[in-house]
């Protein structure tokens, strides 16, 4: 049997393999040969999945279940349990099809629903590619907010967490232009809160130490350099911290990352390109995003979809085991 820290009772974490043109589909196959910390079941198409280990020289031994056999057994080593949504059009490698958007989604959907369900401990995804559920005529922003939509949850966080680094995201995936205007004092408010809730909660911090960026270089520099940081970011920092939450800022983000700004448990971005770039560059290929506010964890990797790798069997499954090994632990 696969060696795992779980016993055959325990939830297992359900994997959605994500975009079937990219190496979404070989990463979720490279699982079968590792000795993890939960068992997983895959959500794809099985037929996919035996032609890019084929494709690839994966030895695995997929094995097709139906929704009552989630957690009645633990999979072998070399074995990988999928629950099939297969795909209407052919897939070919590095060419992803608009006409298989319908399906990924509603493989996603179901991951998602079987863990409000309970039937799972939690959900990890591969790469999805954004455009092209978008050009098959469906608004799609991203996991995060897809899941947040589907469990009601009002205000989800995005949380990139690599070796010692935790950077939480304000605002997602959002044009830069458009990224002010939707910093308003109460999301920042609601996402401190809910940042702060699942530290305590899902990594077990009891008192956790959040260092907050300013919007604007020099965190405005008084107002010279943009007013966001004086009108909305400090008066929210100053609001938690007098109800007793260790939070600091605005830091001007060229500082609060390093050790000028003191030990720190997350550091909170304004936007999405604000603070992944330094986590990437620390940890890249081993990071994992954490989907915050959720009734179920929810981890992902902190790569796309590698449409020019896909099929080559160069895809690096390392940030998919860190997510996996990560969604084991969270609380």
């Amino acid at each position: 049997m696969r060696h795992t820290s779980t016993n055959a009772s325990s939830k297992p974490l359900v994997v959605t393999a994500g975009e079937p043109a990219g190496i979404g589909p070989e990463i979720c196959l490279a699982l079968a040969a590792q000795a993890l910390a939960a068992n997983i079941v895959v959500v794809s198409d099985a037929e996919l999945l035996r032609a890019r280990a084929a494709l690839t020289g994966i030895d695995v031994a997929i094995t097709e279940i139906i929704s009552d056999d989630i957690g009645k057994r633990p999979a072998e080593r070399g074995e990988l349990q999928v629950l099939s949504f297969p795909f209407p059009q052919a897939v070919t490698c590095g060419q992803p099809s608009a006409g298989n958007a319908c399906t990924l989604l509603d493989g996603l959907r179901f991951a998602g629903q079987a863990c409000l369900d309970g039937r799972f401990a939690g959900l990890v995804t591969a790469p999805l590619q954004k455009s092209i559920i978008n050009d098959a005529g469906i608004a799609f922003t991203g996991h995060t907010e897809f899941l947040a939509d589907l469990s009601e949850t009002p205000q989800p966080v995005m949380l990139l967490v690599g070796g010692d680094l935790r950077v939480a995201l304000v605002t997602t995936h959002l044009p830069l232009r458009a990224v002010p205007d939707a910093l308003t004092q109460k999301r920042l408010r609601d996402v401190l809160q809910v940042l702060h809730d699942g530290l305590q909660s899902q990594f077990g911090i009891d008192a956790p130490d959040i260092v907050v960026c300013g919007l604007n270089p020099h965190a405005g520099e008084g107002g010279h350099l943009g007013t966001e940081d004086e009108e909305v970011i400090a008066p929210v920092v100053a609001e938690l911290a007098a109800r007793g939450m260790n939070v600091r800022g605005p830091v001007p983000a060229d500082t609060a990352f390093s050790s000028v700004s003191g030990p720190k448990d997350a550091v909170v971005a304004m936007y999405h390109d604000q603070g992944l770039p330094v986590l990437k560059y620390a940890s890249f290929g081993h990071a994992v995003n954490v989907t915050l506010g959720l009734p179920f964890a929810r981890t992902s990797v902190d790569h796309g979809t590698a449409l020019d790798v896909a099929g080559s069997g160069k895809a690096d499954p390392a940030s998919l085991i860190a997510a996996v090994e990560l969604a084991a632990s969270l609380k």
